[in-house]
């Protein structure tokens, strides 16, 4: 039985949700978010609460409800606190500037990588450290992913990109014959 599915999702007064079939929509100012729950699940709003049901015990329609209340809670989350996500950039050389909407990095290749931000997104770069901002949780961790794979931490010096939180296993190096 799903646990996370019971939790009903409480949100602020400036959200306004609606429900239109197995649809629900997320509205704050200028930011309009929807979630298709393709009518896997049961959906009710009462005053500031939104509430999800499973359509039956079988196994698949409780996955569905506990992961529409997860998808529709990050919705709320990101509408009223927002993500973030930071990577760090380490080497010698290596760095990283927003021009307008492209993020340019110069990670040791023998030329510059210009990635193009997403819609939505903000990036912004303070010495070695790209933060990554925006209201979509999904969004927001795919660009980071895709950031850092343009250059990985290699375990040996620790060079590349790497997450401000991930701790990466240095390995030694060779050793004189003896």
């Amino acid at each position: 039985m799903s646990r996370i599915g019971k939790k009903p999702v409480e949100f602020p007064a400036d959200i306004k949700v609606t429900v239109d079939g197995a649809i629900v929509t997320f509205v704050k100012g200028k930011s309009t978010r929807t979630l298709d729950t393709m009518g896997n699940v049961g959906i009710a709003v009462e005053g500031n609460v939104l509430t999800f049901s499973s359509n039956s015990d079988e196994r698949e329609d409780r996955a569905f409800w506990g992961t529409y209340r997860a998808l529709a809670a990050n919705i709320i989350t990101g509408l009223t606190k927002g993500f973030s996500k930071q990577l760090e950039i380490n080497g010698v050389g290596y760095r990283a500037a927003v021009k307008g909407k492209v993020l340019n990095l110069q990670l040791g290749h023998s030329h510059d990588i210009n990635y193009d931000i997403p819609a939505g997104l903000e990036i912004i770069v303070e010495k070695n450290v790209i933060t990554i901002k925006g209201n979509d949780n999904q969004v927001v961790g795919q660009t980071a992913a895709e950031i850092r794979s343009f250059r990985p931490p290699e375990p040996y010096k620790g060079k590349g990109v790497k997450y401000v939180e991930e701790h990466i296993v240095r390995k030694a190096g060779k050793t004189a014959k003896k």
